[in-house]
């Protein structure tokens, strides 16, 4: 099974919120998702973005992949 951490759209339109979640590659990008692990909003000034780093290492110890976007977010979290 590939495992991707990647974002999942909510919100109304033109005002997107993202949740961080860990789903199967082949889902959907609102489907289904085995664990969520953090939030994104863009639309707010600075950008908000917390996750949990904990369970993050965890996923990405056991050979999750994250997609760029979510990548860039955690880069800049590390930061």
């Amino acid at each position: 099974m590939a495992v991707k951490i990647r974002l999942a759209r909510h919100g109304a339109k033109k005002r997107p919120y993202y949740r961080i979640v860990v789903a199967d590659s082949r889902k959907q990008r609102d489907g289904r998702f085995i664990e969520e692990v953090g939030r994104y909003n863009p639309c707010v000034s600075p950008s908000f973005v917390s996750f949990d780093k904990e369970r993050v290492d965890y996923w990405l110890s056991v050979g999750a992949q994250p997609t760029d976007t979510v990548a860039r977010l955690l880069k800049n979290e590390q930061e």
